[in-house]
């Protein structure tokens, strides 16, 4: 049977949780970037950045609560509310870039745009990875800790006690033990597993 004790991974180290970060968070974003450049030829930028930060959102607490962070479950509604207030920022981080970079250059070609909303999407990673350690998942950490360091206690109904008499207690003159209480037959059947 897994224990809630084994089912429990330990906190990474801030250096392992931050490579995780990056391959979950890194990836998540590439993607996104990939997919705000081709929406964005369908429907209003901005709109598409909209769409996909939300779709990537929930996609990347997701990691980062089972993965990233040692959790090993699936993101609580307070911590995709924690981390989509995160997201919002950064969104609006990268927004500010982009509109910044369509105010100084009229016409950018895909790579400076890819460029600038990488650069954007970098700065406010790094943000939210402190925000998401410090703050949303850093609860998950002290509660695993505690679990981790509780007793396992025993799961479903207890095994009965057989009363056998100690050997180191002398036999009385009629062969029991002293003390000790008469041997049953039902007694002997579950010791050699017959009950």
């Amino acid at each position: 049977m897994e224990t809630a004790q084994g089912r429990q991974q330990a906190a990474p180290s801030a250096f392992a949780s931050f490579a995780r970060f990056v391959i979950c968070g890194g990836g998540v974003g590439v993607a996104s970037s990939f997919a705000v450049a081709a929406l964005a030829s369908l429907i209003p930028w901005a709109l598409a950045n909209a769409l996909i930060t939300a779709a990537s959102t929930l996609l990347a607490t997701e990691l980062h609560a089972r993965f990233t962070f040692g959790a090993g479950r699936r993101a609580t509604r307070r911590e995709h509310a924690q981390s989509a207030g995160s997201a919002a920022a950064a969104y609006a981080v990268t927004g500010l870039a982009m509109l910044a970079l369509h105010q100084l250059a009229s016409a950018p070609s895909a790579l400076l745009e890819q460029t600038v909303y990488l650069s954007a999407s970098a700065l406010t990673g790094v943000a939210r990875f402190a925000v998401l350690r410090l703050v949303v998942f850093a609860r998950n950490r002290s509660q695993s800790a505690a679990t981790a360091r509780a007793p396992d206690r025993p799961r479903g109904p207890m095994p009965r006690r057989l009363n056998v008499a100690p050997a180191h207690r002398h036999a009385d003159a009629g062969g029991a033990a002293a003390g000790a209480r008469p041997a049953h037959p039902a007694c002997f059947a579950e010791l050699i597993g017959a009950a």
